[in-house]
């Protein structure tokens, strides 16, 4: 069956960067769309960038400018490249997967299979 396995969270101070990685296992669909969530304390989860299979991208228009998603195919494995971080991108990080090309839709009830988060505090 298909596993998802964030890494890369921790602390960082304010202006920071960090880099997210997601590791696939266990799937080969030939379209796909993987992508990045996170739910900040108390509130609900929420997209911040989504890539699939033709490399096609989407972003959450308040985060574009600042967070960048990629893919390595070769290693399975997905990544988020978060700069100028601030207190308010604390949150859990979660990456997903779904069959299908994006199509520019970021929306969390479409994916099914989800890693198990990880942990950014920004200080």
């Amino acid at each position: 069956h298909v596993q998802l396995v964030e890494s890369g969270g921790g602390t960082v101070q304010a202006g920071g960067s960090l880099r997210l990685s997601c590791a696939a296992r266990g799937y080969t669909y030939d379209t796909y769309c993987m992508g990045w969530f996170r739910r900040p304390p108390g509130k609900e989860r929420e997209g911040i960038a989504v890539i699939d299979s033709d490399g096609d991208t989407a972003y959450a228009e308040s985060l574009k400018d600042r967070f960048t998603i990629s893919q390595d195919n070769a290693k399975n494995t997905l990544y988020l490249q978060m700069s100028s971080l601030r207190p308010e991108d604390s949150a859990t990080y979660y990456c997903a997967v779904r069959l299908g090309r994006c199509s520019g839709n970021i929306l969390e009830k479409f994916f099914g299979v989800w890693g198990q988060g990880t942990q950014v505090t920004v200080s």
